[in-house]
């Protein structure tokens, strides 16, 4: 397993730039997860990690050895990607092997690898089956053994859940985590599912339009987040956004006005509100001092969404589904504004 070093990487798609001046760094073991939109250029900047792309400026490193110009092949990189690219007319044991003979590697040293990784990825009673006798999230985990055995430094995922259905990604989802932590190898994945990274990383790079909006553990992240991308971006339903003004220790909109913890910024401002809807919980109208009009109920099985009008403002609630809110309820409001989240209109940063 080895660190990748990323220094000021500039990559382009014919006139259009894709990544600028990008900076980046993986720590050796760690499970890096870049997590963005589509079109933000985290598959982008993958390819380029494997070579696959040709790099306009900048530097890649891994394992402390500049390889922004080497070949794919040479980096001791192994690559997963969505589509699993197998061989219809091989076995499994054949798929997982094929660049193992190509590169000439002994035959005893193939069986030890290809042993190994199907044990892992619990392929042993498949080694004989061809592809198309294999269900989908088997032929991921082909696909994965297949990068698997070429025992690299780094490993790198392209979206490789993304053809599975829910219950499939789950499954695969938790294997792959328990694959990170018996090989403690440095892993790079990239994904739009929040679930996805919230689950896999040690770290996540939260991506839009070629930069890094935020990098840090998923924790750290969600709680915390740095501009208003990333708070809309993680969390199903996203965070409630409620525009009005900083006016010394409260937070003013309109008819709403909110007493802030003591550690919240002050000032005479305009600002913006975050809160999550797990930090809305809803009362007796008579139990609060705030109340609100149920204009949506979402069950979600296990809780749920339920939209607000609270004066005006647009909230989602997310609760306990052995709770019953009728449309057109009144109910009372209570919001946790000690986690809540205040961002700069202007530049959407956090305050």
């Amino acid at each position: 397993m080895s660190a990748v070093a990323i220094h000021n990487l500039h990559v382009k798609m014919g006139p259009a730039s894709i990544l600028e001046q990008l900076d980046l760094s993986v720590n050796e073991g760690e499970f890096l997860v870049l997590l963005g939109p589509s079109g933000c250029g985290k598959s982008t900047l993958l390819h380029s990690i494997a070579g696959l792309l040709d790099v306009e400026a900048g530097s890649i490193s891994i394992g402390g050895r500049d390889v922004t110009w080497e070949d794919p092949k040479d980096r001791s990189i192994g690559m997963v990607f969505q589509s699993y690219a197998l061989y219809p007319t091989m076995n499994v044991e054949r798929n997982m092997s094929f660049g193992l003979r190509v590169a000439g590697t002994p035959r005893a040293e193939i069986e030890r690898r290809v042993q190994r990784a199907s044990k892992l990825l619990q392929l042993d009673a498949l080694l004989t089956r061809k592809p198309a006798q294999l269900s989908g999230g088997q032929r991921q985990r082909v696909a994965i053994g297949r990068a698997l055995v070429r025992e690299a430094q780094v490993f790198l995922f392209d979206e490789p859940l993304s053809n599975l259905d829910a219950q499939l990604r789950t499954e695969l989802r938790r294997e792959l985590k328990q694959l990170h932590r018996e090989l403690g190898a440095t892993m790079i994945y990239v994904t739009h599912d929040q679930v996805e990274a919230m689950t896999l990383a040690s770290r996540v790079a939260v991506m839009r339009s070629g930069r890094i909006q935020q990098i840090g553990a998923p924790a750290e992240v969600y709680a915390q987040p740095a501009n208003m991308f990333v708070a809309g971006f993680l969390g199903s339903p996203s965070m409630n956004f409620i525009e009005g003004r900083l006016a010394g220790p409260s937070f003013e909109a309109g008819a709403l006005s909110l007493a802030l913890p003591a550690a919240a910024p002050g000032g005479e401002r305009p600002a913006v509100l975050g809160i999550r809807p797990e930090h809305v919980a809803l009362l007796p109208p008579q139990a609060a001092s705030l109340q609100a009009q149920v204009t949506l109920v979402e069950p979600m099985g296990s809780h749920l969404v339920v939209w607000l009008d609270l004066h005006g403002h647009r909230v989602a609630a997310e609760v306990a589904a052995v709770h019953d809110h009728a449309v057109g309820a009144v109910v009372g409001v209570s919001l946790d504004l000690s986690r809540a989240s205040l961002f700069d209109p202007a530049t959407q940063k956090r305050l």
